[in-house]
């Protein structure tokens, strides 16, 4: 009889062992497989990073003009709503005044008693001085029915008053949001840039923002001592603005040359693109829209080799950013948050066009 070999007994406790050791020893080798490719971000170059943070303050800018179309519409909707309001509020106090006469008539008829005209003149011991008043009483009524048809009409008119309120609310409540919605964009960019530029040393940020105000700080103070008639301190031959309030936009545009980019703004102390453009020509005496793609519709438009100071040159598909011409292939702009105010050649991103507003 073949002999048989008891089974083996393997413990609990060594299998676990065992099971524990293969679980840490895979650990460990997916460890090494993802480390520095799936968990660490990779090191980006300081072009890189200067290439992701210009394409947010891009988008941003892209965000900014949709905000200052929400906000030009929001104010719009505030002011139609606060005029309807005004006017049923008017046309409100009118009918109360006017029920206040009805009540007033009606009182008196009902203490004159109920006696019918016929019977009032019978009993009536002055029948000439009844005759008399009944014509009165007869012209009181037409006006007492004149005034009920008054009072009908102005109830009318403050339903559809009211009706209209309560469109221009809804309308209002609508922009209110989007404002909300391009407001968080836009300050989701920002600190997305902010984040990337918080990634290089003190030294490369330095040489970025140089570059991105086009190692300008000479450059702008050359431009301002040069003014807007003496060529930018840039080669060629100088340019004069070929009307009075272009010249002065071009002038108040170098004079802000060093103030601040804010989203939204529209100065006198710091500027968005188009807030920049919108305020210079204020300054000028003539009105443009608050937008980009409200601006380039607002004048004549002209091409690119037929330029001159004061026109209003534009940029990328979506028309999202806008400086303004002051000759020799040169611009006054608000660039991004990283950039003041400056002086910047046109070719520096995808020119979309022109307009002539004066």
């Amino acid at each position: 009889m073949a002999a048989h070999r008891k089974p083996r007994h393997r413990s609990a406790g060594g299998r676990r062992a065992r099971t524990a050791a293969t679980i840490a020893l895979a650990g460990a080798a997916t460890a090494t497989a993802f480390d520095g490719t799936g968990h660490a971000e990779p090191e980006l170059t300081p072009a890189q990073v200067k290439a992701k943070v210009d394409k947010l303050y891009q988008e941003a800018e892209v965000a900014t003009e949709k905000y200052n179309g929400a906000r030009e519409e929001t104010e719009a909707a505030q002011r139609r709503l606060a005029a309807l309001q005004d006017e049923s509020a008017r046309k409100a106090e009118r009918l109360n005044e006017e029920r206040d006469a009805l009540g007033s008539v009606a009182a008196a008829q009902y203490r004159s008693g109920g006696l019918s005209p016929a019977l009032r003149l019978a009993l009536s011991d002055d029948p000439d001085r009844y005759l008399e008043g009944a014509a009165l009483a007869e012209r009181a009524g037409s006006r007492q029915a004149a005034t009920v048809t008054r009072v009908r009409k102005r109830l009318r008119e403050i339903e559809q008053l009211r009706g209209a309120a309560r469109v221009e609310l809804a309308s209002l409540t609508s922009r209110q949001a989007e404002l909300k919605r391009h407001k968080k964009t836009i300050t989701g960019k920002l600190a997305m840039a902010r984040q990337l530029l918080s990634r290089l040393t003190a030294e490369q940020r330095a040489r970025l923002t140089a570059e991105g105000t086009g190692t300008a700080t000479g450059t702008q103070r050359a431009s301002r001592a040069a003014g807007p008639g003496d060529g930018l301190a840039a080669p060629g031959t100088p340019v004069e603005a070929p009307h009075s309030r272009a010249a002065s936009a071009v002038s108040y545009a170098y004079s802000k040359l060093g103030s601040p980019y804010v989203w939204g703004a529209t100065g006198p102390d710091a500027f968005d693109c188009s807030g920049l453009v919108q305020a210079a020509y204020r300054s000028a005496g003539v009105a443009l829209p608050r937008t980009t793609y409200a601006q380039i519709d607002a004048g004549r438009r002209v091409a690119r080799s037929e330029l001159l100071p004061g026109d209003l040159v534009f940029f990328y598909p979506g028309i999202s950013h806008v400086g303004i011409y002051v000759g020799n292939g040169q611009m006054v702009h608000a660039p991004n948050p990283s950039a003041p105010v400056r002086v910047a050649p046109i070719d520096e991103m995808p020119f979309a066009g022109a307009t002539r507003v004066v």
